[in-house]
């Protein structure tokens, strides 16, 4: 039985059974509970930061043909553009510019630039709650930018 690995995923048929809650072109997580239950797939509750959040019901992942029709996507994140992206109407983003990875609820890639506002008195980059939903071709290049998470408690 080949199960998916963990990750995002775009359904592209309801899950047999679940139908209701699984719809097809949504946004999935494949997860694996970490007491070694069966893997289970869910759909996003909240997004907060441009970031999913897990909600409920979390769905047992029995149905391993209707996981082979999962598309698999990038994680959520920072990236860097490997293009300039030039806008209908005017403006443009740069290439090698700083973007956030996000997803709509139909599991199609958002970009959200990042800006560095000139009043700000901290060195920050910040991100629009507004993005650009970006094709699956520009999705594939985008080139994983490694910016470090720092817990603000510490």
């Amino acid at each position: 039985m080949q199960l998916p690995d963990p990750g995002l995923y775009r359904t592209t048929t309801p899950y047999p059974g679940r139908e209701g809650d699984i719809t097809a072109n949504c946004l999935v997580y494949v997860g694996v509970p970490t007491n070694g239950g069966l893997p289970f797939v869910v759909r996003p509750g909240a997004n907060r930061k441009n970031r999913w959040f897990w909600g409920e019901p979390t769905i047992p992942l029995r149905a391993v043909n209707w996981a082979e029709s999962l598309v698999k996507l990038p994680s959520e994140g920072f990236y860097v553009l490997p293009e300039e992206i030039s806008f209908d109407g005017g403006g443009r983003w740069l290439m090698n510019a700083i973007v956030q990875l996000g997803y709509n609820e139909e599991g199609r890639g958002i970009l959200f630039i990042a800006e560095q506002h000139e009043a700000e008195e901290k060195n920050i980059l910040s991100f629009s709650e507004r993005g650009r939903v970006i094709d699956d071709n520009l999705l594939k290049r985008l080139n994983w930018a490694p910016i470090l998470p720092v817990d603000t408690d510490e």
